[in-house]
């Protein structure tokens, strides 16, 4: 996964700046929180984490055959 440079934080900033960077969540769906230099956590704004968890629910009720295809779909997709 490629993560855009804007949508980098560190978790000191997270911490220290929590409200400001939960705006920014909203504005741009996520922030990927970094932790000596690390990927750490993923801060979603909730429009984000509703879409994605719509997305998961669904998957959710998918048989192994039916997730292999979507995954297929997708790769083919990306190229």
């Amino acid at each position: 996964m490629k993560i855009p440079k804007k949508a980098i934080v560190s978790n000191s900033d997270i911490i220290k700046n929590y409200k400001t960077q939960r705006d920014r969540a909203e504005e741009i769906g996520k922030l990927f929180v970094f932790k000596n230099n690390q990927p750490d956590a993923v801060l979603f704004s909730i429009t984000e984490f509703e879409r994605v968890a719509e997305l998961l629910e669904c998957i959710e009720h998918m048989n192994e055959t039916e997730i292999k295809t979507i995954l297929t779909l997708i790769k083919n997709h990306k190229n």
